[in-house]
């Protein structure tokens, strides 16, 4: 009998049609080489559900979960009030406020129940992905290599997009010295 592969991060959203922005978090664990599963779970409509995936979540390895909601966001509050994994809240804009309810219910928890939380939308599953790997990098020293080489990449990316655009303002400026 074989056994199953141990997951590392758990991403969890309040419903599917939060997987276009928690699909970024998935794209940089991918990167990163960390082993990743994503379900949807719903604090008001399957509270059972979310109460057997944080009981089973030791048993299959998670280290921590990364949990998107929108509206109301009370998904990642839940889940962190029933484990002592570290918990990664991405509030998602999905409501008429524009995630602003989402990212105060996040943010918002009791003392001695934290939830890391990140900014709104895609751009804040990216970066609780980033988050996730630092955490485990802090034991799994290939991992440190590789959240350092993804950092030196986003970089070398800013490096490549400032020459692009000193070229293209120094060609301006000559074509503009010219016509003088």
């Amino acid at each position: 009998m074989t056994q199953a592969k141990t997951i590392d991060v758990l991403i969890l959203m309040g419903s599917d049609s939060d997987l276009q922005v928690m699909k970024a978090a998935g794209d940089v664990l991918d990167e990163l080489r960390i082993c990743w599963e994503m379900s949807v779970a719903s604090a008001h409509r399957s509270p059972d559900r979310v109460e057997r995936i944080v009981r089973d979540a030791p048993r299959r390895g998670v280290k921590l979960f990364i949990v998107g909601a929108g509206a109301a966001a009370h998904l990642a509050g839940v889940i962190a009030a029933r484990t002592t994994r570290p918990v990664i809240g991405v509030p998602i804009d999905s409501s008429p406020l524009s995630g602003f309810d989402a990212l105060l219910s996040t943010v918002q928890m009791p003392p001695g129940v934290p939830v890391a939380t990140v900014s709104v939308g895609k751009s804040g599953a990216t970066n609780a992905a980033v988050l996730a790997a630092q955490i485990l990098a802090l034991a799994d020293a290939d991992l440190a290599r590789r959240v350092v080489a993804y950092k030196e990449s986003l970089a070398q990316k800013v490096e490549q997009a400032a020459a692009r655009l000193d070229a293209s303002l120094a060609g301006a400026a000559a074509r503009s010295t010219k016509r003088s």
